[in-house]
């Protein structure tokens, strides 16, 4: 089953000013939601994609991972106290069994089944219950990086114009950026993951199209060339790491590369859409 990018969570310390930052750079923010494992977030919805900013709001109740029962708070706690930034990648679901059908006849390790409802605030100042089925995996070869699937169980609750109309511009997903010092390590777990076999090799890294943008997994020289200097330098931590996103925009003046550190740990390209 071929996946597309569902959204990218990025850890923060601070929920409000990494919403201020976002809304600087042109995005409309959404109010703060919890979840009832100690986070929370606000995410900037595109069409069919988000990036959930999330932070830690209620440290006493997290609870640890413990065997295949993944804990969502203690991974991003544990991520925050090294660095902020994007902390897990996460493809679209039609159907949480299935994937781990798929997953487990392409030989990747699995957590136990996941599934949660929250309370989403709504542009008009309402409230309406959403819910999700995730699907946990981990790769060996990227241990910093949370993989999952994710089923939107009320889509009609959860995506809304208003939180879609952004003054930048911004539309649609193109590209995610993976960097590693060898790309071509990560093939297997990736088709796997996305559902996507055919992928493109170079000697700078490696793309995976997938039902939804692209992931590109680059080496810190190809990166280097694709984002420039300032955005480069940014980067920090160990590798392999998620390092940016490529945002598609109708506004020409508004497109540019922009850098984690004024974006709390993740490059941010906006580039024009193609007519």
């Amino acid at each position: 089953m071929l996946r597309g990018l569902d959204h990218i969570v990025v850890a923060v310390n601070d929920l409000d000013a990494a919403g201020r930052s976002y809304e600087a750079l042109g995005f409309t923010v959404t109010p703060e939601n919890r979840h009832p494992w100690g986070t929370a977030n606000r995410l900037i919805q595109l069409d069919g994609f988000f990036i959930e900013l999330l932070s830690v709001a209620e440290p006493d109740l997290i609870t640890e991972t413990v065997g295949r029962q993944f804990s969502f708070g203690a991974f991003n706690q544990t991520f925050l106290a090294k660095r902020e930034g994007a902390s897990m990648l996460v493809m679209d679901s039609r159907d949480a069994g299935a994937d781990r059908q798929d997953f487990e006849k392409a030989g990747l390790s699995l957590f136990d089944p996941f599934s949660f409802e929250r309370v989403a605030h709504l542009p008009d100042g309402s409230t309406a219950n959403v819910a999700f089925d995730l699907t946990l995996l981990k790769d060996p070869l990227s241990p910093g990086i949370g993989y999952f699937t994710c089923h939107n169980k009320y889509p009609e609750n959860f995506w809304k114009p208003a939180f879609q109309s952004h003054i930048n511009g911004a539309k649609a997903i193109k590209s995610i950026y993976l960097i590693a010092e060898d790309p071509s390590d990560h093939h297997e777990f990736l088709g796997g993951f996305t559902g996507q076999r055919e992928m493109r090799a170079t000697s700078l890294g490696l793309e995976v199209e997938t039902a939804r943008g692209r992931i590109s997994v680059l080496n810190p020289a190809a990166y280097r060339a694709l984002v420039g200097e300032p955005a480069a330098e940014a980067l920090q931590g160990d590798l392999p790491q998620l390092a940016a996103i490529e945002i598609g925009t109708d506004a020409a003046d508004r497109t540019g590369v922009f850098p984690a550190t004024g974006l709390h740990g993740l490059t941010v390209t906006l580039s024009a859409e193609q007519s």
